[in-house]
């Protein structure tokens, strides 16, 4: 039975997402062990959702009320939250909603972006954490598997693969009204993992040719040597902050990279220079917690006419890499992800039906398999059943003298005409939802009972065959 917690960008707020994501890592773990009844876990943790998907392996009363109750419990503790705040920032989903829930999720349709590319790379490294961890099992193995293969299906469906917008081009979005020349535009890069990347490629798009990097664990040379940046090293980075245009942050680590101080510090060492961007009125300030972005505020004008420069700050951490400070020094404007939240052009976004009709073929596919599978052991007890029969026949065969060889070919031609109906029935049973119908019809014919799945079987992965989501974008 599967079962998936959700807390995301639609039913918690980034506060509490942020809380979350920095304190769900030794989640999985302290689950399986706490947990006896839980068979798998996987944690998805991104910039703007937290979900829990966990395998329900042994029959207990009320089974989504207990393991819910459990399952916050453990994220409370994790978190150092009440329980209540826990429990109002998660929505339940389970069995083939569970499916459905995360098909969308892997495809982009339920980000804040919709159709961006980045979350089918952070739900398959999941997986691979999870693996890693040792909390998997095989039917989670499946899940995430047919959520890559799904996500690849919708990737170039139009009005999907059309926006491939993730949220480091929806900021560069929001800030385009401010920019004369995106070429003239001195850019700040903190961090150098899967968001700097993709960072990086929605900038080129844009063709800005001054692009610094910068890192906080001292990887800024390596990444910047690959892609013909320039490296920033810790003692330049009060500098680099200055001089910079735009800052854009996109870190994993906890506590803040960009402070107010950092900025001051800069400025103090540096006199202020014109800049690629428009200043920002005096009249018209706009900070992280503004309602809005208004167009006066953001339109261009020219270099010549800039006193002083305007800095962007755009923060894409979950936890947050930016503390809000930052907007107390002068002409500075910080985008984060509860701005760009608000701002963001959801409605010129919307996924097409193309892409809803393919999430609902996986489902029905994944929802298939799933019963099938839950009736082979059945299957399989009545082929043993017969052909056990079958084995005792040929044995007495043997014992009169007799040549077995016609006998035996016989016998086994025999079992495999009797069963084939069977075995036809049981899987039309499963596609209804009817295995249990079938499992009990043998049990009252020929007394045959169907074992449960040992643990052990189910812990392993079912394929620990390649990913072939591993390119996807992320």
């Amino acid at each position: 039975m599967l079962l998936c917690l959700s807390a995301s960008h639609k039913n918690a707020d980034f506060a509490m997402l942020e809380v979350l994501s920095g304190r769900v890592g030794n989640l999985s773990r302290r689950v399986v062990d706490e947990m006896s009844f839980i068979g798998g876990i996987v944690t998805v943790a991104t910039c703007n959702r937290v979900e829990v998907y966990v395998d329900i392996e042994e029959p207990v009363t009320a089974v989504e009320a207990v393991a819910v109750e459990g399952l916050v419990a453990c994220i409370a503790e994790e978190t150092a939250l009440s329980s209540e705040d826990v429990h109002d920032a998660f929505v339940s989903y389970m069995n083939m909603d569970v499916a459905e829930h995360l098909f969308r999720v892997s495809s982009g349709l339920e980000s804040l972006a919709v159709g961006e590319d980045e979350i089918a790379g952070q739900v398959r490294r999941s997986l691979e954490t999870a693996r890693a961890e040792g909390t998997t099992s095989a039917d989670l193995e499946r899940l995430f598997q047919r959520a890559s293969q799904t996500s690849r299906g919708i990737k170039n469906v139009a009005g999907v693969g059309e926006a491939q917008r993730s949220l480091a081009r929806l900021s560069l979005d929001l800030v385009e009204s401010r920019v004369v020349d995106w070429r003239a535009v001195r850019v700040l890069l903190i961090g150098t993992g899967a968001y700097a990347r993709v960072t990086l490629a929605a900038l080129r798009e844009k063709q800005v040719d001054e692009i610094s990097v910068y890192s906080v664990t001292g990887r800024a040379h390596e990444f910047a040597q690959k892609r013909g940046l320039n490296p920033v090293s810790h003692t330049g980075y009060a500098e680099a902050v200055a001089t910079a245009d735009l800052i854009i942050c996109c870190t994993t680590g906890t506590g803040y990279v960009l402070d107010a101080a950092a900025i001051a510090r800069g400025r103090a060492a540096l006199e202020p220079g014109p800049g690629a961007l428009a200043p920002m009125p005096s009249e018209c300030p706009v900070s992280h917690s503004d309602p809005a972005l208004t167009k006066p505020a953001l339109v261009a004008v020219s270099r010549a006419s800039t006193a002083r420069t305007a800095q962007v700050v755009v923060d894409l951490g979950l936890p947050r890499n930016v503390d809000p400070d930052v907007t107390q020094q002068p002409g500075v404007e910080l985008l984060d992800l509860e701005t760009i939240r608000l701002h963001a052009p959801i409605t010129a976004l919307q996924a097409s039906e193309k892409a809803e009709e393919l999430v609902g073929r996986a489902v029905r596919k994944f929802s298939k398999v799933s019963e099938e599978q839950n009736v082979a052991p059945a299957m399989v007890a009545l082929r043993e059943y017969f052909l056990d029969r079958a084995e005792d026949e040929i044995d007495r065969v043997r014992l009169r003298g007799e040549h077995t060889g016609p006998t035996e070919a016989a016998l086994r031609h025999l079992v495999s005409v009797l069963l084939h109906e069977p075995m036809v029935r049981a899987r039309e049973l499963a596609r209804q939802g009817e295995g249990q119908r079938y499992a009990d019809g043998m049990n009252a014919l020929f007394g045959i009972v169907v074992a449960e799945s040992a643990p052990a079987e189910r812990d392993a992965p079912a394929a620990a065959a390649p990913d072939a989501a591993a390119n996807e974008a992320g």
